[in-house]
């Protein structure tokens, strides 16, 4: 094994977000780009000697190319042992848990989650923590310093390593064991529900659409749902992952898995419905005829947990994200439990999980999970519901509204303004942020402002401050508007508005959201001065 020592110099624009670095497909492929931020990693994480971790990725464009330079680099850096998806792959989830099985000091995910893939979309790596979960800050500011200094990088010259092939290789004394990426994620999940009652809720005729998106889950699906559950072949749909994702864009909400949503709203539609994104971390859920919110989707999962064995004897608690809306706190409150309200990024959940403090946890953003591993997991939410409506034999749209009649009711939508231009986006924000302090008693429309914060986080746990995390404007009578700045693009900025209010009304529990939250949508346009500092009228997304 032939170790070269290559000179490099610092690359602009390696600050990893909330979930790793995000760029252009091209630019990960531009000359030492991928190398720099590969050695940083290595360097920021106190080196790779002797450490074991885990490789693999969602399978899109230049995925097996890297994941080759990741191993010679692994190699020349001195770790002991890799473990890497056949072919590359792992989904998120399922790397989470080959993480904390085999006791690795950590894994490297390849994937930009739910951003389109192909040579001119978009790439990703992320380094997750010994304890399955993204990188702490704290860790992510030693990895991003790291690429402010480098001047080298390590790499073996070796042939490429035959991914295809189960079993044991190596580059000099680095063990590589190329595993079934499925298997051990597939065990974990028949431990956690009530495998028997989904098959026999599976062979009364139910019927499921599970949308796969070309991306990740296809294999995980088919392989659970449809070989080990019973599902009827052909259940699970684009299940084959694509690089560029079937030329489509893997992100699970109604836009994008709109041939899902045809075929749930059709007069013949299956009985459940559900798609994942191009990590496999993410998840939508739909009924015959109704497409179920992430937020109502945690609080019905929160409220019926008990009905699959691993969540048996209760929860310890629930935790969502601040954009989130509030309806698991109230099933948290109805339990007893204490409930969580965290800024956006699921690492936030990794110390209120490894605490034991919280059991289930998710974001507005389609993600949820449990103490299972420390990732979002679209797949496990689909069988979390499967095991409640096999327990329960109700419809979802049963399920959601007898949930609505005992907790009321939390309108919610988020509406997206992509790629704007980013002084513009920022212009907006800083000027709203300057104002908040101002709008307190101000009415816009129906609506008047009874508070206006920037939300800011105190850990629990280990007592780290986090703030600038997003702008609430809240309402008399609880109504709400969220904004923030996402981190998850990779051109310009991406404007979040949340919107949600709090319905009780028997009556008016079932009204078209967007018309049930008119008031808060044009209040929080006023506020924000959305159409003059960015000429959108309207949002690009609706979900």
């Amino acid at each position: 094994m032939t170790i070269l020592t290559i000179e490099t110099t610092p690359i602009e624009g390696q600050k990893p977000g909330t979930s790793g670095l995000r760029k252009k497909t091209k630019v990960f492929m531009e000359k030492n780009f991928l190398e720099n931020y590969v050695q940083s990693i290595f360097d920021g994480i106190g080196g790779v000697e002797g450490k074991s971790l885990v490789v693999g990725g969602d399978g899109r464009y230049f995925n097996d190319s890297a994941i080759q330079i990741i191993l010679r680099m692994a190699a020349a850096n001195g770790a002991a042992l890799i473990i890497v998806g056949q072919n590359g792959l792992l989904s998120t989830p399922a790397a989470s848990h080959l993480i904390r099985i085999n006791g690795t000091d950590g894994g490297l995910i390849l994937s930009a989650s739910h951003n389109p893939g192909g040579p001119d979309a978009d790439f990703g790596l992320k380094y997750n923590t010994p304890n399955g979960g993204p990188a702490a800050e704290g860790v992510t500011d030693k990895i991003f310093a790291a690429t402010t200094t480098i001047k080298e990088y390590k790499i073996t010259h070796t042939p490429d390593i035959d991914l295809s092939k189960l079993g044991n290789q190596a580059i000099g004394p680095m063990k590589i064991k190329v595993i079934d990426p499925v298997a051990d994620y597939a065990a974990l999940m028949e431990e956690l529900f009530d495998f028997p009652a989904i098959k026999t809720l599976f062979a009364s005729g139910f019927r499921i659409r599970f949308d796969a998106m070309h991306a990740i889950t296809g294999p995980y699906a088919t392989e659970i749902l449809e070989k080990t559950l019973g599902a009827a072949p052909g259940s699970v749909v684009n299940a084959v992952p694509s690089p560029t994702f079937g030329n489509g864009h893997p992100d699970p909400n109604p836009i994008w898995a709109k041939e899902l949503v045809d075929a749930m709203m059709a007069p013949d539609a299956p009985d459940f419905g559900a798609a994942s994104d191009g990590d496999g971390d993410r998840n939508m859920i739909m009924g015959r005829g109704i497409y179920v919110t992430p937020s109502d989707s945690l609080a019905l999962l929160a409220a019926h947990a008990r009905c699959a064995p691993a969540y048996e004897d209760g929860l310890l608690g629930v935790a969502r994200s601040m954009p989130t809306s509030a309806a698991v706190d109230r099933v948290a409150e109805r339990l007893g439990i204490e409930a969580f309200e965290t800024p956006t990024g699921w690492k936030f959940f990794g110390n209120l999980l490894d605490a034991g403090r919280v059991t289930i946890c998710g974001e507005e953003s389609a993600g949820t999970g449990s103490t299972h591993v420390r990732e979002k997991d679209g797949l496990w939410a689909v069988l979390l519901w499967l095991n409640i409506l096999a327990t329960t034999r109700k419809s979802v749209s049963d399920m959601m509204a007898q949930h609505w009649a005992d907790y009321g009711r939390n309108y919610y939508s988020r509406h997206d303004f992509e790629d704007i231009e980013s002084e513009k986006a920022n212009a907006l924000f800083s000027t709203l942020r300057d104002n908040l302090p101002s709008l307190k008693g101000q009415s816009f429309g129906a609506l008047t402002v009874a508070e206006a914060t920037e939300f800011a986080y105190d850990d629990p746990v280990d007592g780290s401050h986090s703030a600038a995390q997003g702008l609430i404007i809240t309402f008399n009578g609880g109504a709400r508007a969220v904004l923030r700045l996402s981190g998850t693009g990779t051109v310009g900025a991406t404007l979040r508005l949340y919107l949600e209010a709090l319905e009780t009304d028997p009556a008016l529990l079932h009204q078209d959201p967007q018309e049930a939250l008119a008031d808060v949508i044009d209040a929080a346009h006023a506020i924000a001065r959305i159409e003059e500092f960015t000429g959108r009228s309207g949002p690009d997304v609706i979900t």
